[in-house]
């Protein structure tokens, strides 16, 4: 843990008083038990760390995480990744049920996504950098 919670460091050593005294018999519903505050604790922070980060960035002090200046690559690079990926089991099927034609129709699909992933991605890049040149002169 990063940070250390004065509160759940003393729920641990609680509960590991607990188990010393109660035996092993009632360790599984200590661990529960245990594991039902951290995971309390957990959403808590996570809360507001998210209700921290919203305001900032209501506030413009922080962008947006959809903003994020790699967020187009690593979205077409995922598509065209995952594309791929599919590509050999559709290719082998294809391959052995059709044949050549079965082959080039499913890799027809495979450039087809990609391609058409690109083309609707690709507009929405040029209007923000259009925006950004626009802003510095």
């Amino acid at each position: 843990m990063a940070t250390h919670d004065p509160d759940l460091r003393k729920e641990l050593d609680a509960t590991l008083q607990t188990r010393k005294e109660l035996g092993p018999e009632y360790e599984s519903e200590l661990l529960e038990s245990f594991l039902e505050k951290l995971d309390a604790n957990v959403d808590r922070r996570v809360r507001r760390q998210l209700a921290e980060q919203q305001i900032q960035v209501a506030r413009g002090t922080l962008p947006p995480r959809s903003a994020g200046p790699g967020r187009e690559f690593w979205e077409r690079f995922g598509v065209a990744a995952f594309s791929l990926v599919l590509a050999i089991p559709l290719s082998t099927v294809a391959a052995v049920n059709t044949g050549l034609p079965g082959l080039l129709v499913s890799w027809a699909g495979i450039v087809g996504v990609n391609a058409v992933h690109g083309v609707v991605r690709w507009p929405a890049l040029r209007a923000r950098t259009d925006r950004r040149d626009g802003a510095r002169n």
